[in-house]
């Protein structure tokens, strides 16, 4: 590790200068500035948990609304934002100048200043006095650079076009130009209203995302985060490139709590990246896998970086459909990564960690057998067991499940205290052993049970799950020392780490830790809010549209790129939950508009994954590729080296996007029954195989150009087998507008009604033809259900056209407007499923098995390269 701190240095780029830039670069020696750092971000934290429980309600006490919760939110962040982070890179981290103080306390008042006049300034609603316009730009301006000091300039450098483009709109070229916004309307619309700064990102942060910040916080303080990674390398590290593939997991591991691709990469990356280099792996190439890895670990649910939470205001789904649907993209691109890995481990032939113990086949199979039965075992008796209780015990049920829950922690403690303690050394010297690994810590899993069964089972919030979770995670934090050394039978005088007192810090420490590491979320959620705001001020999101439309010259795929491209482009440097939040404003829209008026209908689930896997890929691809550069600071390589290795890596994420927006059964999106879902997954996880052998160059061994091809061919088809299913057998037929009456009446409620229309664009007077897909609603007639979708229809010179429509209904959301003509109704057709052309796909798949095998017996005697 000397040598890596050593080129670290070289590139200017060092892994505790990353992990500072994460929840704050200062550590004052002073005992007040030491002391107000410590307690500042406590007080945060236990502001949060008030607001999350149910007390404030029980007690009829500091029951706060939305906006009053995002101002003390926002109030914190900033506060904290000046204080734990200096002004520039060479500015003092052992005190904290005076002017820092002020800063803080101002940008603090002026966040504030919602929740401390906000019955006045309900009042006056758009009337600004001059001290609310003060209040505002100040605010404003400490807003800019707190997050300039937390996250660095590129969200803070966004965000200040976007307010020039707002008060200097009619100065702009005439093809983005508007007339402007006084300074009364713009600073109303910032940051004294909803719609900007305290607008639903930050209240999403508030609410949410905070508690799973803290949930990850006391795992890592309880040492989950060590559990996870060594679990992993215990079931990996023996396999070729074992360190690599333990990389892999253990990234995913982390990322599910993380919300930063650069704080993952510097969690796992310490431990990993040494380990990689170890057993043969080059500095860019074990980088990249830790980059690659750590960046997927955004797209991971359950947080996906704070992301899934947007998802749900933004989308209008709930949290667990959001997560239905970005699972299955998110683990088949981890496997494809996992297979990356070996193949190139096989290309260079390297070997895996040695294994402590070496147990014979029957074993093995016998422990796995016993393991995945046992998981069914408890899955079944947790999920139909509770629920028995709850249908029996009623309101008592919430005892009993307490009690059960205690009695299973105190088992699985007794269990863990069954085998040694796991080390907490820096780095993992040797493979630790799989059975004893896994066993001291599975513990640790009871708080995600919590919050799997809160989520999916009671249908709490996501932020009311992570409460109960967080809550059992601070009791096992306090309590698990104690206990282990009862089973451990440790005497007084030999107790060291085993005290309540120990646990006691770990909670405090952790609680303090999670809301350091809010610090930037909670600004660049504010500070992201001014791009959302700027939109529905300025409509520069139709701007966006046109300029896309454009260049790409009406051509779907052409669209779909080029919005792919400026995604990249606009998350470049930004943290996850920022980097959502533009792309999602500024180009979801986008490919929604000019996908319907090219006859694509996407779920708007599917559009909001599109950009947001572009915008997350913007973390490893230079010239900013902030988690590259994390990682060059610890292999010791060439950073941008490093990124585009990992962009390589990535390839196969970066394919996904382009496949589920043509494909939604990728997203588990129209699939039929149980079956169906599982032709799918299997599909996919071949596709995503495939894809990442051909784009390796290598399956069993190297491969022909033709066998290179065929691979990207197969995953071509297996993605996306509608590509040449729907030209053998059309998946719509169109009939003429007068028969919608007709249709309308014969559909069940709750199916979608599909129809072609044309107008005229108000803003820019060009005419159009769209795609819409409306929902049929309950009603007698066909006019009843137009009614309940919420427009009529009139015949007029033999035209069917739009009449009547009705504010705030689902037609007039959907951009619905009258005098709009109705070309053709589309209805879909009966067809054989198009999942038959995985035969002819997984025959060619076999085929090149096949031929491999053969060949590489006569090359070398190398073990059969199976992933």
């Amino acid at each position: 590790m000397g040598k890596d701190k050593e080129k670290a240095k070289a590139i200017n780029i060092q892994p505790d200068q990353i992990v500072e830039s994460e929840f704050g670069a200062r550590n004052p020696t002073g005992s007040v500035p030491k002391k107000i750092l410590f307690f500042v971000p406590l007080a945060w934290t236990l502001f949060q948990l008030w607001i999350a429980s149910p007390l404030p309600f029980i007690f009829d006490f500091f029951v706060l609304n939305s906006t009053e919760a995002r101002a003390i939110h926002l109030a914190f962040a900033i506060f904290l934002s000046f204080t734990a982070f200096p002004t520039f890179k060479r500015s003092p981290t052992s005190y904290i100048p005076i002017q820092d103080w002020i800063l803080g306390l101002i940008g603090a008042f002026c966040a504030a200043y919602l929740y401390l006049f906000y019955e006045e300034l309900s009042g006056r609603p758009g009337m600004p006095t001059t001290l609310d316009l003060v209040v505002a730009v100040v605010g404003l301006i400490l807003l800019l650079e707190a997050t300039r000091r937390a996250l660095g300039p590129p969200l803070m450098v966004v965000a200040s076009i976007f307010i020039l483009y707002t008060f200097g709109g009619q100065h702009m070229p005439s093809v983005i130009a508007h007339k402007g916004a006084s300074l009364a309307k713009g600073m109303s619309h910032y940051w004294l209203g909803t719609e900007g700064v305290f607008g639903v990102a930050l209240g999403v942060s508030t609410s949410m995302v905070f508690m799973f910040v803290l949930f990850g916080a006391l795992l890592e303080a309880a040492g989950a985060g060590n559990y996870f990674i060594r679990s992993a390398f215990a079931a990996l590290g023996h396999m070729r490139g074992g360190p690599a593939k333990a990389a892999v997991v253990s990234s995913g591991l982390t990322g599910l709590v993380s919300g930063s691709s650069i704080a993952n990469v510097v969690t796992t990356g310490t431990f990993t990246i040494p380990l990689m280099k170890k057993v043969g792996f080059k500095a860019e190439k074990a980088g990249a896998v830790e980059v690659a890895c750590s960046t997927n670990g955004q797209l991971m649910p359950p947080v996906m970086g704070a992301a899934a939470f947007l998802m749900v205001e933004y989308v209008g789904i709930s949290y667990i459909e959001v997560i239905k649907h970005a699972f299955l993209p998110a683990v088949i691109s981890y496997i494809a990564l996992v297979y990356i890995v070996h193949l190139e481990a096989c290309k260079m032939g390297l070997e895996g960690l040695e294994r402590p113990v070496i147990k014979p086949f029957q074993q093995k199979l016998i422990s796995f057998v016993v393991t995945i039965l046992s998981l069914i075992v408890i899955g079944g008796i947790t999920y139909y067991g509770l629920g028995w209780i709850k249908g029996v015990a009623g309101e008592g049920t919430i005892y009993i499940a307490a009690i059960l829950l205690l009695l299973a922690y105190l088992l699985l403690l007794w269990v863990a205290c069954k085998v040694p303690e796991l080390e907490r050394d820096f780095e993992i010297r040797e493979l630790p052993e799989f059975g004893p690994t896994v066993q001291s810590g599975l513990y640790f899993l009871l708080p995600v049970v919590v919050l799997m069964w809160c989520l999916t089972v009671e249908r709490f919030s996501p932020g009311l799950s992570a409460f109960w979770a967080t809550v059992l995670m601070m009791f096992i934090v306090v309590t698990q020392w104690p206990l282990k050394k009862f089973f451990r039978k440790i005497q007084a005088d030999e107790a060291g780490l085993y005290t309540f007192k120990t646990g006691f810090n770990d909670l405090v420490n952790g609680m303090v830790s999670g809301a350091r590491n809010m610090i930037g979320i909670g600004v660049a959620t504010a500070a992201a809010g001014i791009v959302v705001g700027t939109v529905t001020l300025t409509g520069i999101g139709l701007v966006m549209t046109e300029f896309v439309e454009f260049i790409s010259g009406g051509n779907l795929m052409l669209i779909l790129l080029f919005t792919a491209l400026i995604s990249l482009l606009l998350g470049m440097g930004l943290p996850t939950t920022a980097n959502y939040i533009v792309v999602s404003t500024l180009m979801a829209p986008v490919i929604v508009n000019l996908g319907a008026q090219n006859g694509l209908i996407v779920p708007l689930i599917a559009v909001h994954l599109f950009v947001f896997y572009f915008g997350i890929l913007a973390d490893d691809t230079p010239p900013v590729g902030l988690a590259a550069f994390a990682a060059a600071g610890i292999s010791g390589g060439d950073p941008i080296r490093t990124g585009i290795q990992g962009f390589t890596y990535d390839m196969r994420t970066a394919i996904l996007p382009f496949m589920f927006i043509f494909n939604n059964q990728l997203l588990l999106i129209g699939l039929d029954h149980w079956f169906h879902v599982l032709i799918v997954i299997a599909g996919a996880v071949l596709a995503m195989l495939a894809f990442a052998s051909g784009t390796q160059h290598y399956f069993l061994t190297r491969n022909r150009i033709w066998e290179t091809v065929a691979m990207l061919l197969i995953a071509l088809v297996l993605f996306r087998p509608g590509l040449i299913w729907d030209r053998i057998y059309p998946p719509l037929s169109e009939h003429p507008p007068e028969q919608i009456m007709q249709f309308v009446e014969e559909m069940d409620p709750g199916t979608a009604l599909r129809m072609e229309l044309k107008g005229e664009n108000m803003m820019t007077g060009k005419e159009f033809t769209k795609v819409m897909m409306l929902t049929i609603q309950e009603g007698k007639t066909g006019e009843d259900r137009l009614a309940e979708i919420g427009f009529a229809i009139r015949n007029e010179d033999h035209k069917i056209l739009i009449d009547n429509v009705i504010f705030g209904s689902e037609a007039e959301k959907m951009g619905i407007d009258f005098d709009q003509e109705i070309i053709n109704i589309q209805m879909p057709n009966r067809r054989p499923y198009m999942e038959w052309m995985y035969v002819p796909a997984v025959g060619l798949y076999l085929l090149i098995a096949f031929l491999q095998r053969k060949r590489r017996k006569r090359e070398s005697p190398e073990p059969l390269a199976a992933a």
